[in-house]
């Protein structure tokens, strides 16, 4: 039986921040962010967007009546959430209107976990063929005002429907997972912020990516020849091509600078995003997808990386057709708003947080589907709009 990615939907806030006048306003060579971490534009998020209006905005681009029928589980894979019991999934399972007999959870382990849920639902439409699993990553990036990490910020979701006889990506079987016990970044429960030993994290994700795929080859025996691309969890692109260079070194052959081309394709998106966590490298897998010309057949690597620490390398075979099952994310990009530095200051000031008051946003100009209206009684209120 052939399991897999059956359609992809990418879902961002409408307002951006341009990296360039943010480093004019922090006194910083613009070069550093735009050359350096290899990040352009950044999302802002407005107090009216968390994980579960831009979870439910991607999976309602996915959905068709014909295949809320057979959705069985919803799985929200992120690390910004809002409740310390009660999964999101819950909440967009009754934005998106689907049945009540219908399971619903929320995964946790950094970036990583929405490739677990990936494999998870691998395993429950492996048992149970007629069921497709839809499987969310949401996530909004925060490492405070002013400071080293305010660069790698962004938001958004990456929804993803798995099934049998999927029409992007059959996923393959050998799979290699790593986990050490390491403190590269963290958030306390208390923080609403990261905290993070930046280098020492990158240092980490490379070791993670050459151990994972070693392993692979080891199992496999296959070469970096047999692979049309390699994709990678990316919080900045910059890190991509770190792991990527890891591997490579000075190899610089045909299918060194193949790999080369084909990174670059798969940061194209979130050059213009930013952080996603848990939707990062699947982003990378669509902007590859869409910005590239890859054929049916091909055999795709995909690096899944999360701080704490968690690695994974597996691999899929692209479907004929693809292409005409995911979103336009470069023709929705274009329609965003910029704001200024001071305006996404205040947007960033203005999240509902931690805040146990009553409080209601004015929603009026949020052009999204699904809105947070505010808090009361200590409960999040959402909308459909």
């Amino acid at each position: 039986m052939r399991i897999g990615i059956d359609k992809m939907a990418f879902a961002t806030t409408n307002d951006y921040l341009d990296l360039v006048e943010l480093a004019k306003e922090r006194g910083v060579d613009p070069n550093k962010f735009t050359i350096g971490i290899g990040q352009d534009l950044q999302a802002v998020v407005p107090p009216t967007q968390d994980i579960v209006t831009l979870g439910a905005t991607a999976a309602k681009k996915l959905l068709t009546p014909e295949l809320e029928k057979n959705i069985s589980t919803v799985i929200v894979s992120t690390e910004s959430g809002i409740d310390n019991s009660k999964a999101s999934a819950i909440y967009i399972k009754h934005l998106l209107g689907l049945s009540d007999f219908t399971r619903t959870v929320e995964m946790k382990e950094a970036c990583y976990s929405a490739t677990a849920a990936i494999q998870f639902a691998k395993g429950v439409v492996a048992l149970n063929p007629q069921e497709t699993v839809l499987v969310i990553a949401a996530d909004i990036a925060r490492y405070g005002l002013n400071t080293p990490g305010e660069v790698t910020q962004g938001a958004g979701a990456v929804a993803m429907l798995i099934s049998q006889n999927p029409h992007i990506l059959t996923l393959e079987d050998t799979t290699v997972d790593y986990s050490k016990d390491i403190m590269d970044f963290w958030r306390p429960l208390y923080a609403t912020e990261a905290l993070v030993d930046g280098k020492y994290s990158t240092n980490v994700y490379i070791e993670f990516f050459l151990q994972t795929f070693t392993r692979y080859q080891q199992l496999t025996g296959r070469e970096l020849a047999d692979f049309a691309a390699l994709t990678f969890h990316m919080p900045f692109t910059k890190m991509g091509k770190k792991g990527l260079e890891g591997l490579l070194k000075d190899r610089n052959d045909e299918v060194a600078q193949r790999l080369r081309t084909q990174l670059t394709a798969s940061q194209l998106f979130s050059r213009q995003v930013g952080n996603l966590y848990t939707g990062s490298l699947y982003l990378s897998l669509m902007s590859l997808l869409q910005n590239s010309d890859l054929r049916a057949g091909s055999r795709i690597g995909l690096f899944s990386y999360g701080s704490g620490a968690e690695g994974e390398f597996y691999t899929g075979i692209l479907e004929d057709g693809y292409e005409h099952y995911m979103n336009n994310i470069q023709e929705e990009l274009k329609h965003r708003h910029q704001v200024s530095v001071a305006e996404y200051e205040k947007l960033f000031s203005s999240q509902l947080g931690m805040n146990d008051r009553d409080i209601e946003f004015d929603v009026t100009n949020d052009p999204l589907p699904f809105v947070l209206k505010g808090q009361k009684d200590h409960q999040r209120i959402y909308e459909a709009k």
